[in-house]
């Protein structure tokens, strides 16, 4: 490897190393009315049961902690958690429309 080859890599080594870090995403509640449709109709419910895959109590989100929505909802779109009907929608959330949907929810009552 010449010089120059070497130095670039290094150049490189150090942008990755103190590239400035991601910024947060902060959720923005009145955003995420347009993005509730797919929540709302099980998870607005309290009482709610489903039976895909199997029949089971669904949670009421109105309320609940804003960090683990958004812990959730990412655990699903990564695959971490299981759920096929969660993991489909969460796929097609963007960190912001997570985030917004964790704001929204987290209000919620």
């Amino acid at each position: 490897m010449s010089s120059a080859a070497r130095a670039l890599a290094a150049g490189g080594l150090l942008a990755v190393c103190f590239a400035a870090p991601a910024q947060a995403v902060e959720g923005n509640a009145k955003a995420a009315e347009s993005k509730n449709s797919m929540c709302i109709g099980c998870h607005g419910i309290p009482g709610y049961k489903a039976s895909f895959p199997t029949v089971y109590s669904v949670p009421y989100i109105g309320g609940q902690n804003a960090k683990y929505i958004e812990a959730a909802l990412q655990g699903y779109k990564k695959g971490d958690r299981s759920h096929p009907t969660m993991r489909g929608i969460a796929e097609t959330l963007t960190d912001q429309d997570i985030a917004d949907l964790a704001a929204y929810y987290s209000q919620a009552k």
